[in-house]
């Protein structure tokens, strides 16, 4: 009897199937359902776009995203289908205009106009954009003491003791020691006098806090993309500003108006009070000064040389005649140096910077 053919053996595997049934291996349970995040996500969208449908997307990339991208897709490792499920289903659902939302303050707004009054919406947002605390002496005590102090070296003695009695007393004593001397003593001999309050001073005081200092603090941390445009055309040179305005103007006439109007220009610093312009006049380098001034309109100019001595203002007077003729950029650049010093100042609360519209005062 013949002897049974001999079975064939089978083919080898290829390399590639070997390497599958390795990785396969190795994957384990808890590998198969791995979280991906940050860059990883971006990283195996990219990987199962391939090349001709993720080309679009790599180009709107920039170079900081496409190396991040680029190091986690190079460290990723396996990646299996259950993971990759799971990350097509959560891309779906928040790329879906009903299976995502985003909350923000402008969609609060909307929401809270639907049914509440203007007034009362701009009173909620306003306490939402300013500084944390349950009531007003808790956002006062989480105001920057400089700024704090700012704004009460302009009221009397004895409504700064109320408000400092009622604050934090480590923030109260940051705020006395910016205070001038002589009103902060006055301010500590009437803390020391002090008697109880009648709640309804203490209720006047809380309102007038609300609606003169609060209020404006709170828009300086509202940003839109106005905002941000015009600290953008601030950095030009009149020449580019000049253009793309005008361009802008034709496009879109109401955003440049809005830009425009939240511009802080050189000429801005004209609505500095004396002692603003004072300060800023002892950080300002001279030479600065005398060209940045070879620019400004007549008016700007008395309003500098009639807060300075009469000695000071005539020599910066002489300084300017030197000079001679002055290029237009280099006027450019020390005005832009001088704006930039004000900012500064009234970022640190030094300074007070009044915009265009209005007497609102904003601190930068």
């Amino acid at each position: 009897m013949a002897a049974p053919a001999p079975t064939a053996a089978p083919p080898p595997a290829t390399l590639a199937q070997r390497a599958t049934g390795v990785a396969a291996l190795q994957v384990s349970t808890n590998e198969r359902y791995r979280e991906l995040a940050g860059a990883e996500r971006a990283a195996v969208l990219l990987l199962a776009l391939g090349e001709e449908h993720g080309r679009e997307v790599w180009k709107r990339l920039d170079e900081l995203e496409i190396r991040q991208i680029s190091q986690a897709m190079a460290k990723l490792g396996p990646v299996t289908p259950e993971m990759l499920e799971n990350l097509f289903v959560d891309f779906v659902t928040r790329i879906s205009s009903k299976g995502s939302l985003t909350g923000n303050l402008d969609s609060t707004e909307r929401i809270l106009l639907s049914f509440l009054p203007p007034d009362r919406v701009n009173q909620i947002l306003e306490e939402i954009r300013g500084p944390a605390g349950r009531n007003m002496w808790e956002k006062l005590s989480n105001v920057q003491e400089n700024v704090l102090a700012n704004y009460l070296k302009n009221e009397y003695p004895q409504t700064v003791a109320l408000v400092l009695s009622k604050i934090r007393s480590d923030h109260a004593g940051r705020v006395l020691a910016i205070l001038p001397e002589e009103f902060s003593l006055e301010v500590v001999n009437r803390m020391l006098k002090m008697e109880a309050v009648q709640k309804e001073v203490l209720d006047k005081v809380e309102q007038t806090l609300r609606i003169e200092f609060m209020s404006n603090l709170s828009h300086t941390s509202r940003r839109d993309a106005h905002e941000l445009m015009a600290e953008i055309f601030n950095s030009f040179d009149r020449q580019t500003e000049a253009r793309f305005l005008t361009a802008l103007e034709e496009d879109n006439r109401e955003s440049a108006e809005k830009i425009k109007a939240l511009m802080f220009t050189f000429e801005d610093l004209g609505k500095l009070d004396s002692a603003g312009v004072q300060t800023l006049l002892r950080n300002i380098d001279k030479d600065k000064l005398a060209i940045a001034l070879k620019g400004a309109s007549d008016s700007l100019k008395n309003i500098f040389f009639s807060n300075m001595s009469s000695r000071a203002a005539g020599m910066l007077k002489e300084d300017m005649e030197a000079l001679g003729p002055v290029r237009l950029r280099d006027v450019d650049e020390s005005q832009a140096t001088m704006v930039n010093v004000a900012k500064d100042l009234a970022a640190k609360g030094e300074i007070m910077i009044t915009k265009s519209k209005g007497d609102d005062e904003l601190i930068y």
